[in-house]
């Protein structure tokens, strides 16, 4: 019974653990000069990398440009890697960084979020949405994600990224304090005054 009960607690433990075990055994292969190893890994998260690059810069075709300069940045990288966080989180602040330097280069604004205005948890707007369907409704919601947009984009540095890594990518706070490398309180702070930020410029039109 004993043995049993280990094998399912090590299949558990295994299952939940199995992303960051791979990512970390595929690093560590790459950081051997297994080349192959690290196509896997961009073939893992390439889409979730450009998606990510793409709140940053417009241009589609730019952004497949810094998104292969941000893997081969994770490349060269590779062997300073340590494991302290988990890979997507290192790979993600390597994104961020390579979109930044890149909108810095080319003098260039963030592009605009397609967020879901209908999600209650996001900016409580919902509430005021309740004739969407109607040309009333629509004409409300296109301003309302206009000003979220021009929000998001008028933000310092630090409070936009949080902003759009909790919001817009899902992030964990934990998660977003590695990307970010600061403190998990830094994070909560940075995000609450984002969202202060957004829910004065939205005041106006949803009062």
């Amino acid at each position: 019974m004993r043995s049993t009960e280990k094998r399912h607690t090590d299949s558990a433990v295994g299952r939940k653990g199995g992303k960051a075990t791979s990512d970390l055994a595929l690093i560590r292969r790459v950081q051997q000069g297994d080349r192959s190893a690290f196509d896997l890994l961009v073939l893992k998260y390439q889409h979730k990398i450009l998606k990510l690059i793409m709140r940053y810069v417009r241009d589609p075709s730019e952004a497949l440009d810094v998104a292969q300069e941000a893997f081969l940045k994770a490349y060269r990288a590779a062997p300073t890697f340590r494991g302290d966080s988990a890979f997507y989180t290192w790979l993600y602040r390597i994104a961020i960084n390579t979109a930044k330097n890149h909108l810095v280069a080319a003098r260039r604004r963030p592009a605009t979020f397609d967020l879901d205005l209908q999600d209650n948890e996001q900016y409580e707007v919902a509430a005021k949405l309740q004739d969407i369907d109607t040309p009333e409704g629509l004409v409300l919601a296109e301003e309302i994600r206009s000003v979220i947009n021009e929000a998001i984009n008028g933000l310092a540095d630090e409070l936009r990224t949080a902003i759009i890594l909790r919001e817009i990518e899902g992030m964990s706070y934990e998660e977003i304090a590695q990307t970010m490398e600061c403190p998990v309180g830094t994070v909560r702070s940075r995000i609450f005054r984002a969202r202060e930020a957004i829910d004065r410029q939205l005041a106006p039109l949803l009062n």
